[in-house]
């Protein structure tokens, strides 16, 4: 399913265009999207460990680990694994949960030591919008180490493909005629 509004701005001027410059705010992001379906359903699909495993990363990547702790304080865990069989593993700790409204929690990508190369404080909005869901995702980088810019510079695109994905679960849930989430990572 494609979002109905689909609204991306980046860095300090708005310019999707990054530099290998270590001034983490170039690197900020922010993606609006109206899905079709009602907001508890879009929470749903952003909070329970089954359905985040099929909608994040993006497309063409799986989830062979994918673990959440839903609470303020509670842990993410997640491995995502491309195509060509790398896996890039991230972690995080959720801030705030106001359940169907917002969540906040701040994600690690990891090196092959697993040392954290850079972290995002990321802040998830669901606003209802007469049965559809506007989401707003703001993604501001905290900490970044010399080795970030080469993964910081996909950090759009691979947002508005897992954005893709999870529109995409939506709507198999909507042709399907429920307003619930079933099944396990595709």
């Amino acid at each position: 399913m494609s979002a109905d509004n689909a609204k991306i701005s980046a860095g300090k001027s708005g310019d999707a265009k990054h530099s290998g410059s270590m001034d983490s705010s170039e690197w900020d992001l922010v993606i609006r999207r109206v899905f079709d379906a009602p907001r508890a359903l879009v929470f749903k699909a952003w909070t329970e460990s089954t359905h985040v495993a099929q909608w994040w990363g993006p497309k063409g990547f799986a989830n062979p680990v994918c673990e959440m702790d839903v609470r303020t304080g509670g842990a993410i865990r997640i491995h995502m694994r491309a195509p060509d069989g790398v896996v890039y593993p991230m972690k995080g700790v959720f801030k705030e949960i106001v359940a169907p409204e917002r969540l906040v929690l701040v994600a690690s990508a990891l090196d092959g030591d697993g040392k954290s190369m850079f972290d995002v404080l990321t802040t998830v909005t669901f606003a209802d919008q007469r049965g559809k869901t506007a989401l707003t995702l703001q993604l501001r980088v905290i900490k970044a180490t010399a080795q970030a810019p080469q993964y910081l510079k996909g950090m759009q695109a691979g947002w508005t493909q897992s954005l893709d994905r999870l529109g995409d679960l939506l709507a198999g849930i909507r042709n399907d005629g429920g307003n619930h989430l079933e099944g396990g990572p595709a």
